[in-house]
């Protein structure tokens, strides 16, 4: 089930640790890599949750998940080979787009599919294993551009050419990502939709009253307005106005909820964000401050390195592009720690429960963050990167364990893709603010990006005290299966 998973986060790996230095390669500044980056969340907003929906009410010879897989994976090896090809700058931001839509159409069934095949008793172990060949995926993406350098391949390109290195890590990436994905399509079968209710151990779905949800939505049109307001009359950064539309359309959609008496795909994707079980909106705290720190590692990483590690800002300068050589280095390297991570968060489960778990874990990944400060010597920063890979596997697997417990079998896709909302919403705040917060409080120093994505890590961790811990019975069972 999972090795398709490793093809996914192959498509993955090479965006996050490479889509930068692209963009900084075609003239992109600084300021503008957040922004740029926003296509990548705002994408998966929309298509998580419509995708896992979809998925939900699918049937037919590929079965229930698998289509989606397939459709999706197709469509970022297209994404893949183009990418590096693109000529102008804004071409390369619309291929991001195309590339993180299709990832998308892949990646949120696959949480399903797991969630769909297993019983409770073994989804820790599904999880842990899918958080391995993540793992494994994205190291081999991350290192690739580095491997090909140390094979002689050019690593440098002149103004406007985007490096030998980059170009050929992303055709290897789209035959692997392909690859893999047949893989598990050919390989499993799921469960008719009948058989798989008969033996769920998941609560029945109910229907949701939306009769209030005008008020959640008045709330935010109001906070969206005066947002709009305070950036117009105090002159601030322009792309905070996405913020602002952000708050005031999600306003709109809960007021248009309660009102509506439409049954389409929008209104059940509302009415099931709108009633969502309370053991889901606090995960839903602890993944906000967890994927902000995230998205902003993957943002500013290659400036960071580069400029203080390296000391060089200039894209064209072969200083630069060893330091972005070695940030692949870097994200293979958490991803890599990320595989032995998954092994030995089962004893740590075992041991302390799954949420005093999740909180070690992410605190290792902030103080691994934070370090960036301070280390100037660039092997050093493999250290940090084992507390960052710790973190890495715990996200990836300890919140949905906990979910996936929580949620209606005949609503798993949806549901999963609703909670995902949680994971691109703090980053598209990050797109449109952190290069506002570094540029205003931090003299645009990258590196304080990465500072922030662990401040923000250690506030998850707090927020991961109000989730419940599962019954003894549960938790023993759940650790001797993982074992």
């Amino acid at each position: 089930m999972s090795v398709g998973f490793l093809g996914i986060q192959f498509g993955f790996g090479l965006q996050n640790a490479n889509v930068s230095r692209i963009f900084q390669t075609l003239g992109a500044h600084l300021a503008q890599i957040p922004l740029l980056w926003v296509a990548a969340p705002l994408t998966g907003l929309v298509v998580q949750p419509l995708v896992g929906h979809a998925s939900d009410h699918t049937w037919g010879r590929l079965g229930r998940r698998r289509p989606y897989f397939l459709a999706g994976a197709v469509l970022t090896t297209l994404a893949l080979l183009a990418m590096p090809e693109s000529p102008v700058l804004w071409v390369a931001a619309v291929m991001l787009w195309v590339m993180d839509a299709s990832l998308n159409i892949s990646m949120e069934p696959f949480r399903a599919f797991v969630a769909d095949q297993l019983p409770a008793s073994q989804r820790p172990l599904g999880f842990a294993l899918q958080s391995l060949f993540i793992g494994l995926g994205a190291v081999l993406a991350s290192v690739l551009p580095w491997l090909l350098t140390r094979l002689g391949v050019a690593n440098v390109a002149p103004a406007g050419e985007i490096p030998a290195t980059v170009r050929i890590a992303f055709y290897i990436g789209g035959a692997a990502l392909l690859g893999a994905v047949l893989w598990t399509v050919l390989t499993t079968r799921e469960y008719p939709p009948e058989q798989l209710h008969a033996f769920s151990d998941s609560p029945p779905a109910r229907d949701t009253d939306v009769s209030s949800a005008w008020r959640p939505g008045l709330v935010w049109v109001a906070l969206g307005v005066a947002a709009a307001w305070a950036i117009w009359h105090f002159s601030l950064s322009r792309q905070l106005y996405l913020l602002a539309a952000g708050l005031a359309l999600a306003g709109a959609l809960f007021l248009w909820l309660s009102a509506t008496g439409n049954r389409g795909m929008t209104r059940q994707v509302m009415a099931d964000l709108y009633g969502m079980p309370a053991p889901m909106r606090r995960l839903a705290w602890v993944q906000f401050f967890s994927w902000f720190a995230m998205f902003a590692m993957w943002i500013y990483t290659t400036p960071a390195v580069t400029s203080l590690q390296f000391g060089s800002s200039n894209p064209l300068s072969a200083a630069y592009n060893a330091g972005a050589n070695w940030v692949g280095v870097l994200f293979g390297a958490y991803n890599g720690f990320a595989v032995l991570a998954a092994a030995v968060i089962p004893l740590m489960v075992r041991l302390a429960g799954l949420r005093s778990s999740h909180v070690v874990n992410l605190t290792l990944a902030a103080l691994g963050l934070i370090s960036f400060l301070w280390v100037r010597d660039p092997d050093w920063l493999l250290l940090s990167m084992l507390g960052v890979g710790f973190g890495w596997a715990s996200i990836l697997s300890l919140p949905y364990t906990l979910l996936a417990d929580s949620l209606p079998a005949e609503k798993m896709g949806v549901y999963m893709g609703i909670f995902n909302f949680f994971i691109v919403i703090p980053q598209i705040l990050a797109a449109s603010a952190l290069g506002v917060l570094l540029r205003v409080f931090c003299g645009d120093k990258p590196v304080f990006g990465l500072v922030l994505g662990g401040a923000s890590l250690l506030i998850a961790g707090l927020c991961m005290w109000r989730v419940a811990e599962p019954g003894a019975h549960s938790l023993a069972t759940s650790a001797r299966t993982c074992a």
